[in-house]
């Protein structure tokens, strides 16, 4: 223990001396700056009231395509780190209970970012999904947390190539998910995905479709490192750089965790101020999968600055949550569709987004898993609010019950 502190103290001192060059980033925040060799719509600043409009139309007359007769079905997952692994599970299980829609409209933030891919194509990606979350997530165990913290003061852009996230996204952002992905789209369904633009201080929207839809080598790139800035916990894990130009600059903007500005959402934030241009999805579902726990039992914090700000931090998150949730509840309500909701249990051992050992993301992801098989996941609002209001700590564990209750016969 003293080593690493002894260790974080002289990395720190050194972090004055390794300021890396970087380009300047765009000097307005709803600007014509885009990846070179892709067009504007392959994006949205979450703010551009008049840019929302032409972003919007194409990607929601398809999703209504593709819906056909039925209704369409929405499915917005959340960050959480580790416990992305709930989430992950959680669709496993409902492709064992035959009870997985095939969703018009993917949404995916930090940990959702990671899933939402898997969760797009459906379940003969199933396998993929699970490796990622029982398996190779072990890359992520290559550094401990605090060494991972004490990195950034030094390497504030890491290695780009020796970086765990990096390395994990890579090996599963193939050519053949790509072009999977580039297929569906054309079909009109739509996996979205949220960034933050540290330069702007805004979530930006990116179309996954739209960048597959381009091909190549460029595409595959760009969509690994869309996927990767959002799950970026910022001082865990290397921000990404994205070149992009307006035709006569070249500027770099820096892109973190998704969750930062926007833990989850169904729809573009812009979208609850023009609901008159969204098209009237009645009977539609839109299911949420909340990747963390959005209420937790009291227990008494220590008198130390790290307890306080970790505390602080964490009930900040939560109330962050809590408000992108109610204003998912608003907007569906507005819009006439149906709010399915999931999240961890308070009651579930959790101790940190970075616990990415296998025993617990393992246990998480079976849990989730098995929840789902059994028809014990989905929620209301009320309902989860009401469940979550506990006065104390009970055994848990495996024992924890489902956030559903048992499917009526």
């Amino acid at each position: 223990m003293r080593i690493g502190v002894f260790s974080m103290i002289c990395l720190g001192a050194l972090a004055g001396c390794a300021t890396p060059m970087r380009r300047p980033a765009p000097p307005t925040v709803i600007n014509a700056a885009t990846p070179p060799g892709f067009p504007p719509a392959v994006r949205l600043v979450t703010t551009d009231l008049h840019g929302f409009a032409d972003w919007s139309s194409p990607i929601f007359a398809g999703i209504r395509k593709a819906a056909g007769d039925g209704p369409v079905d929405v499915l917005a997952l959340s960050g959480g780190g580790s416990e992305g692994a709930f989430g992950a599970g959680a669709l496993v299980g409902l492709t064992e209970a035959r009870d997985r829609p095939r969703f018009e409209l993917v949404t995916g933030v930090s940990a959702g970012a990671l899933i939402a891919p898997f969760a797009f194509l459906g379940p003969r990606w199933d396998p993929e999904l699970e490796s990622a979350f029982t398996t190779n997530h072990r890359r992520l165990l290559s550094h401990p947390a605090w060494w991972r913290v004490a990195s950034r003061l030094v390497f504030p852009l890491g290695q780009r190539h020796r970086d765990a996230l990096f390395d994990m996204v890579d090996h599963y952002v193939t050519p053949a998910l790509v072009a999977a992905v580039a297929r569906a789209t054309e079909r009109g369904r739509r996996l979205i995905i949220a960034t933050t633009d540290l330069d702007s201080e805004e979530t930006v929207l990116w179309d996954m479709g739209a960048i597959a839809e381009h091909g190549g080598e460029s595409a595959r790139a760009l969509f690994r490192d869309v996927l990767v800035a959002s799950a970026s916990v910022p001082g865990v894990f290397p921000p990404v750089l994205i070149r992009v130009r307006d035709g006569r600059h070249t500027y770099e903007e820096m892109h973190v965790d998704g969750s930062v500005t926007t833990p989850v959402f169904a729809l573009p934030l812009v979208a609850g101020l023009r609901p008159q241009e969204l098209p009237a999805w009645r009977g539609g579902e839109v299911y949420l999968i909340v990747n963390s726990q959005i209420a937790r039992i009291p227990s008494t914090t220590p008198v130390s600055t790290l307890s306080i700000l970790t505390r602080s931090f964490s009930a900040s998150m939560t109330y962050k949550t809590r408000e992108a949730i109610l204003g998912t509840v608003n907007l569906t309500r507005t819009l006439g569709m149906r709010l399915r909701l999931t999240d961890i249990p308070a009651d579930f051992p959790v101790a940190n987004i970075v616990d990415f050992s296998p025993k617990f993301m393992r246990g998480l992801f079976d849990y989730g898993e098995r929840c789902a098989a059994s028809g014990r996941l989905w929620l209301t609002p009320e309902q989860s609010i009401k469940r979550n209001q506990v006065l104390e700590r009970e055994p848990s564990g495996p024992a924890t019950p489902c956030p559903g209750a048992a499917p009526s016969r």
